[in-house]
């Protein structure tokens, strides 16, 4: 198990689409130089939404521009980033330059479970998935322990990934972003990622006993490239 930070970020309505991610690893250099950045993420990979002429993946959004997944040294550090004086003052003032509004606005905190160990490549589906009304974490809980691993990899789509990671939202959510559980799905590039869905939403993909606690109408699913990485 790792803690994660995790975006679901659209971009400042004022750049193109095709300069967001260069926008973006200028932002990241900033945090590389923060000592607290530096002490509190072990890990960074800034995953953009696929721009490029792969035929689309079904169910995929084009509302959001990227997610971000940055593995955290602990539960606290999450926590304690938001605090961080030489954060605040050095990264926060250019956030608005690249995002739509504040990072700490669209980002959720998580834990992680590997389910398939294979190395990250460049491209990752990340599926944020809501519960339907009424469903608790309780029952969540309940549904991932009766899927097991074995439960997403009898399907065709996840059983391709070369990795596959489920990351179940802690604490509160920031408003409009009341997502659970949060998928990712590593495939060699874009094109590998669509023909392994074939035409099927990633919703309509998940575990029998899963599926019964997730709303597809309150889930967003993006497929995305890797823009840049830390180390």
């Amino acid at each position: 198990m790792a803690w994660k930070m995790i975006y679901l970020a659209r971009r400042n309505p004022a750049l193109a689409a095709e300069d967001f991610p260069q926008a973006w690893r200028e932002h990241s250099a900033l945090g590389a130089g923060c000592t607290n950045v530096r002490d509190k993420v072990k890990s960074v990979r800034q995953c953009s939404r696929d721009l490029q002429n792969t035929p689309r993946l079904a169910g995929a959004s084009a509302d959001y521009d990227g997610v971000n997944l940055l593995l955290l040294r602990d539960r606290q550090a999450a926590d304690d980033i938001w605090n961080d004086e030489e954060t605040l003052r050095i990264m926060r003032p250019d956030e608005p330059r690249v995002f739509s509004t504040y990072v700490r606005n669209f980002t959720l905190v998580a834990e992680e479970a590997v389910l398939r160990d294979g190395e990250p490549t460049d491209c990752v589906v990340a599926a944020f998935l809501g519960l339907r009304e009424g469903t608790g974490p309780a029952a969540l809980g309940r549904a991932l322990a009766a899927a097991g691993t074995d439960g997403w990899l009898a399907d065709p789509a996840f059983g391709a990934a070369l990795r596959l990671v489920l990351n179940r939202v802690d604490g509160t959510p920031p408003p409009g972003y009341d997502y659970a559980l949060i998928v990712e799905a590593w495939f060699p590039d874009p094109a590998s990622a669509v023909r392994a869905f074939d035409a099927t939403a990633l919703a309509a993909r998940l575990p029998r006993v899963l599926a019964d606690c997730i709303d597809p109408a309150r889930s967003v699913t993006l497929l995305t490239r890797v823009t840049h990485r830390r180390p």
